[in-house]
């Protein structure tokens, strides 16, 4: 394969689609091991004040602004320097957060080292996913997103369950210090040494959609937006003018509420209700595991059926799985209630992604994608602060979880009425 002419496909790219595959595994490391661990132990170990739910939930808003912010900034950035150097960054900026914890005297370190996570998360989540998508066919697009969603979730699940095992072995701090460094230096040699910049097969797909020789289906791709469009163009089609996207971006911002109320208040529940470290691990595990496993059929379930029902259901099905919670006790409901909840997350998350990528034209679909991401992201922090009030106004936790079920209803009722199929051999323009 000359690079005068890269080949589409994931079977041309299997080595850098495998080395990608494999990056985006290490992203969910990298935040995993923020997850059981920190929240469970906030009390106990960086110094939160118990039932001081606004400072607990701190971590993920900071988190939530930063990453939303910079999944925008990373699209832009990408499309200007290549996909490789803001992977690079990306990493880089990970290389404090083990310290951070390791020598953190209070919560406020916590904190700075979640905006880093952030920064880490917002690049590199990013740029694994496009660069995959860059690489591979459009009828392939849903499985491809599946297949990164899905490396990356049973990363974030094992990494939690890996640093409970090494919390309580180590101690929390030194467990997450070894984990953490291994990761990230790991991740770095691995990018700078085999990940290959993926903008030229981008180029390619682009040029060959402005010349007539593309065949085969028209998406619908919004009218109203200009052919070179600013991002601040993109950024109102998005986010209000077409209301397909404005529909998708909603349910992208709620069904993030599900994953800070899991990263916040699922360890702390459990926690009180007596839970060791790594049984806490396990219960969140199967939210991920499910999530992540599920991945792979659903992204491809949706390159047949089309997105739109996948990401009603999901959004309902997740709901119910928060719900269940809440009404009944014991390790194996809680795992049960926990993998509903994932698998409701499996059938929207890469379908509302797919769906995007869909209706947005080659020129701004970078863009396009990065923005519905700031959206999705920063969900965390709308999320995050609605749990926060819910759980500090009730002084329960329980009460996060029936905000987060309820949001997940209304959002869901919204996307249903509001949105439509965008697949382009089923809806064609």
């Amino acid at each position: 394969m000359t690079h005068d002419h890269p080949t589409h496909g994931i079977r041309a790219n299997l080595d850098q689609f495998l080395h990608q595959l494999l990056q985006v595994m290490l992203v969910g490391f990298t935040i995993g091991m923020m997850r059981t661990v920190v929240p469970a132990l906030s009390e106990s170990e960086f110094g939160v004040p118990k039932n001081s739910f606004m400072l607990l939930t701190a971590f993920v808003v900071a988190f939530g602004l930063v990453k939303g912010t910079l999944n925008f900034v990373a699209g832009r950035l990408s499309e200007r320097i290549g996909r490789k150097k803001v992977l690079l960054l990306g990493w880089i900026a990970a290389l404090p957060i083990p310290l951070l914890v390791y020598f953190a005297p209070s919560w406020a370190w916590i904190v700075a080292a979640t905006v880093l996570l952030g920064i880490n998360q917002g690049l590199t989540w990013s740029m694994t996913q496009t660069s995959k998508l860059d690489i591979t066919r459009p009828d392939q697009r849903g499985l491809t997103i599946g297949l990164n969603e899905f490396a990356g979730y049973v990363g974030l699940a094992l990494a939690g369950i890996i640093t409970a095992y090494l919390a309580t072995l180590l101690g929390a701090r030194t467990g997450l210090l070894v984990f953490g460094m291994t990761t990230v230096l790991l991740a770095i040699l691995l990018t700078a040494l085999w990940v290959k910049d993926t903008l030229p097969w981008a180029k390619l797909e682009a040029a060959r959609h402005s010349s007539a020789s593309s065949t085969g289906m028209k998406p619908r791709y919004p009218t109203n937006i200009s052919a070179r469009p600013t991002t601040w163009e993109v950024f109102a089609l998005v986010s209000w003018r077409d209301k397909r996207l404005a529909a998708i971006s909603q349910a992208g911002l709620v069904e993030k509420f599900v994953d800070a109320l899991v990263w916040v208040f699922y360890p702390v529940f459990l926690y009180q209700h007596g839970l060791s470290l790594p049984d806490i691990a396990w219960v969140v595990g199967i939210y991920g595991f499910v999530w992540g496993g599920s991945q792979f059929f659903t992204g491809r379930l949706s390159d047949h059926i089309g997105r739109h029902k996948p990401n009603v259901w999901g959004m309902w099905i997740c709901g119910t799985g928060v719900a269940m919670m809440m009404l009944h006790e014991g390790m194996a409901w809680w795992s049960f209630s926990a993998a509903i909840s994932g698998f409701g997350m499996a059938l929207l998350y890469p379908n509302l992604s797919a769906a995007v990528a869909d209706i947005s034209h080659p020129n701004w679909r970078g863009s396009a994608i990065g923005i519905y991401r700031f959206w999705r992201d920063l969900g965390y922090g709308v999320g995050a602060l609605g749990l926060g009030i819910a759980a500090h106004f009730s002084g329960s936790v329980e009460a996060a979880f029936w905000f987060v079920a309820i949001s997940m209803f209304l959002s869901g009722a919204l996307l249903w009425l509001l949105g439509e199929e965008t697949h382009p051999r089923l809806n064609p323009a």
